[in-house]
Order: C-alpha cells, then sequence, then structure tokens
C-alpha cells in the first residue's frame, strides 16, 4: 500500500502537495469512488486511480528539464486568464511535465520541470533548505540597517523567515538601482518582492540564476534543455 499523494506523483501527474489539493478539490478517484481523505493509501498493484477523470499508471521514464523562464508566463500546464505559460516554450507533447516551484509572472529565470514527484517532493519540501540564489534590482540605495534585519529574517504573514544571505553586486544606473544577489532557503510566495516590500523598496527586475548547484548558464531566455545525468545525481542527495 502506498499514499494516494505519493501514488499521483509517482504517475508523474505533479507534485504531492499539488496531488493533495487535487484529493481535496474533489478530482481524484479510486476504484470509481471519489476520495477526499489526505491520508488515503492505495494498492498499486489493483487499485485504479483516476485524476480528472483520466486513468494514471506510475511512469518509468523520468525526465528533467531546465528552463530560462522569460518574465510575461506563469508556471503553470495551462491558465484560465489567458497568459502565456512555461509550456508555450516547453512544448513536449509526449509526456506529462510539471514544474518544481514557481516563478512568479514578472520574474525570470532557472525553472526545473520533470514528472519525477519524488525529487519534486524533496527540492520543495521545506526541511531540505535547498538553496535558491537570485539577482535582484531595486530602486534607490538600500541602508545596511535594513538589509541586516533582512539577512536575519523579517517576519511575513506573522511568520519568521529563515536567515538569508545578500550581497550588494554594484550600483547601475547612477546609483539609481542596486543590483543585489539573494539566496534564500525557503520559498514562500513572491518572498523576495516581499521581503524588500516590508522595507520599502520595490524589486524593479528579480532572475534566479541558481537552485543548489545547479546554474543557469548561458541558456537563453525562454531556452531549455535536458539536466545531465551528473546534475540528476546531484539535485537528488538534496
Amino acid at each position: 500500500m502506498v499514499r494516494l499523494n505519493k501514488y499521483i506523483a509517482d504517475c508523474g501527474v505533479c507534485s504531492r502537495r499539488a496531488a493533495d489539493k487535487l484529493i481535496t478539490d474533489g478530482l481524484v478517484s479510486v476504484n470509481g469512488k471519489v476520495v477526499k481523505e489526505l491520508g488515503a493509501t492505495v494498492d498499486e498493484t489493483n487499485d485504479a486511480v483516476y485524476v480528472e477523470g483520466r486513468r494514471v499508471t506510475p511512469v518509468n521514464r523520468f525526465r528533467y528539464i531546465m528552463l530560462n523562464k522569460p518574465k510575461g508566463c506563469i508556471c503553470s500546464v495551462k491558465d484560465d486568464k489567458g497568459r502565456k505559460t512555461i509550456f508555450d516554450y516547453v512544448n513536449i507533447k509526449d509526456i506529462r511535465l510539471f514544474p518544481i516551484g514557481r516563478l512568479d509572472y514578472d520574474s525570470e529565470g532557472l525553472v526545473l520541470l520533470t514528472n519525477d514527484g519524488a525529487l519534486a517532493h524533496k527540492l520543495t519540501h521545506p526541511s531540505h533548505e535547498i538553496p535558491k540564489t537570485y539577482i535582484a534590482k531595486v530602486e534607490g540605495t538600500v541602508p545596511e540597517s535594513d538589509l541586516a534585519a533582512l539577512r536575519n529574517g523579517i517576519e511575513l504573514d506573522d511568520i519568521k523567515l529563515r536567515p538569508c544571505k545578500i550581497k550588494l553586486v554594484r550600483m547601475e544606473e547612477e546609483g539609481k538601482v542596486s543590483r543585489f544577489e539573494v539566496t534564500i532557503f525557503e520559498g514562500r510566495n513572491r518572498q523576495i518582492r516581499r521581503m524588500f516590500e516590508a522595507i520599502g523598496k520595490e524589486v524593479i527586475f528579480l532572475k534566479r540564476v541558481s537552485i543548489g548547484d545547479l546554474k543557469l548558464g548561458g541558456l537563453g531566455r525562454g531556452e531549455y534543455r535536458y539536466l545531465t545525468e551528473k546534475e540528476i545525481s546531484k539535485l537528488k542527495t538534496y
């Protein structure tokens, strides 16, 4: 027996966390009966599992892709508002992929896509504290006292953030813009933008350049490539 959310992830539908939402939304059935209980288990050999009316079975070939997401698209399979998604750039028809983590509409940079639910769960689970590094451009200058507060971890939504690393790379546009390298160890919604908003500063450009040891490198905007075996093995060690 295996937990239902893990089974769905092993089928390459989505991550375990996203599978939980599918379950609670009533979109999953087992042997013809809708299951909304998060702790439900299934028999991998004998039970028939359907997600949104489509039977799903564990995949036997995992794929791992790195995309340089451009701004102006969302990290989703589809969008009810008609906006572009990352799958307008990664057009792979023979297998269903999903993103590991998110970048918001106005942000760009490194996004990982896979059908490996176990790896997605590992990379997104807060307990693993995998570093993610960004380049952030902020209007004006930021006092060192404010940077120290951000590094120590401020409160967002009544939750104290973990300490992070922030380094001033340089001043640009004749001192009107500060360019920072920011490394965080969690991934809350719009976290870096909201961190700077909390000290009265607006992030005008945000790009994720690395996840762990995996770096974006020279991959062009909107381009993607498959990860190497060495890169995959490294990700699985986290």
